[in-house]
């Protein structure tokens, strides 16, 4: 093989994701205001895919809610994405009706921790400030999910990952039993 150096679209650490000489799947981009021509879409560990390209989620999560895959998410007339709202944040997807409205925030999950699926992999304040600003639409009297995209083919259960970000836990810990909802879902690769 050879050897070329990709862009990685993850911010966290990757801890579990990616290994020396393990099976990797890039893109090619032929845009020349790119510095790097390939992305690192999917790794290989054991028999294991994981998708490394955190953006996937929101693609996935939007592509499940349109085709009612997500039926926690079914009955809204609109979906738009990217909408600003909170504290200079923007909110991955807001669902509308006439007179009800759903922030869904969406989390990559692709780190394993033993026999288990978690987020996150690294200490994330952003994180932490997202599940803060999802409370704050519940007090605005507001529906509000937290969505966690698995992108690993292991069947594991998931969970937080309170030994990376004992902060996130605690927050995720308070808001959850104040109305933010919690949803799981296993993306398909293949």
């Amino acid at each position: 093989g050879e050897e070329i150096t990709a862009h990685v679209p993850n911010s966290g650490a990757m801890t579990s994701c990616i290994e020396d000489n393990c099976d990797v799947w890039v893109t090619f981009h032929d845009n020349p205001k790119r510095k790097l021509k390939y992305t690192l879409e999917l790794t290989k560990m054991g028999e294991n895919l994981i998708c490394t390209n955190t953006g996937v989620a929101n693609k996935i999560a939007i592509e499940a809610i349109e085709n009612g895959t997500i039926k926690e998410l079914l009955g809204y007339s609109s979906l738009k994405p990217e909408q600003k709202y909170g504290q200079n944040s923007r909110i991955d997807i807001l669902l509308e009706n006439d007179d009800k409205k759903c922030y869904v925030e969406i989390k990559s999950v692709s780190l394993r921790l033993e026999d288990t699926l978690a987020f996150p992999d690294a200490v994330t304040s952003r994180g932490t400030k997202h599940l803060n600003e999802l409370y704050d639409m519940v007090k605005e009297g507001h529906r509000a999910v937290m969505l966690y995209v698995i992108q690993r083919t292991d069947d594991l259960p998931f969970r937080i990952a309170k030994e990376i970000d004992k902060k996130y836990n605690e927050v995720f810990e308070e808001v959850t039993k104040k109305g933010v909802e919690v949803l799981v879902y296993q993306s398909k690769i293949d």
